[in-house]
């Protein structure tokens, strides 16, 4: 009874904590874990080079790209890390986490169709700019600052909550991958991700409002 009453009263706050769950550290989580499985993007690679250029890559060269591929992503991070704290003072947190859905929705459409323009770099580019998605996320701030004192714990813990839960569903991913599941499969749980993300934008400003009537 006293959960169901706390749910009925801070039901603004839980749909909050969900949204900004999923567009928040639960794709962080994702990515972190998604690229440590690495033979289906060696081979992608390689098979991209062979009809570009006839020839395959000499292994250690693939093993450089890849390593690239997945640095790239906290290149990214540390440049959008040195511009996060101007732009959330100049446009406040709201705005900046619609734009960071923003650009992690344009990452994953050039990792969605990387294959289709059989070109590893849209990869390359689409890690880049998750990094510096993310590294604008304001997720764990926003979240504490948003709830009632009594329940500001509860809330900063689904943080890691969601984050944990992002590297496991990565981890899955990319184990069915090395055991033979077909690429598709990644791209959709990405594209549901950011589609995920876009509606979590939409939402932000609505339940914000009723939260900040509520209080």
């Amino acid at each position: 009874l006293f959960v169901f009453t706390l749910q009925v009263q801070f039901q603004g706050l839980f749909q909050m904590i969900l949204v900004l769950g999923i567009g928040g550290s639960f794709p962080y989580g994702f990515h972190i874990s998604v690229i440590n499985y690495p033979s289906h993007i060696r081979k992608f690679i390689n098979e991209t080079w062979i009809e570009r250029h006839g020839s395959p890559l000499h292994p250690e060269t693939i093993m450089l790209l890849w390593s690239f591929i997945v640095s790239v992503y906290g290149i990214g991070g540390f440049l959008g890390s040195l511009c996060c704290g101007y732009l959330t003072t100049k446009y406040r947190k709201k705005k900046c986490q619609m734009f960071t859905n923003l650009i992690m929705l344009v990452a994953a459409l050039l990792m969605a169709f990387s294959k289709t323009a059989k070109s590893f770099e849209m990869i390359l580019a689409g890690r880049f700019l998750y990094g510096v998605g993310f590294s604008l996320n304001i997720h764990p701030q926003y979240v504490g600052e948003i709830s009632p004192k009594k329940l500001r714990g509860f809330t900063n813990s689904t943080v890691a909550v969601f984050l944990t839960l992002g590297k496991l569903t990565g981890q899955v991913v990319g184990l069915s991958h090395e055991t033979g599941i077909k690429q598709k499969s990644k791209l959709s749980v990405r594209l549901i991700e950011e589609k995920l993300g876009a509606w979590f934008a939409v939402t932000l400003g609505n339940t914000n409002s009723k939260l900040s009537r509520g209080t």
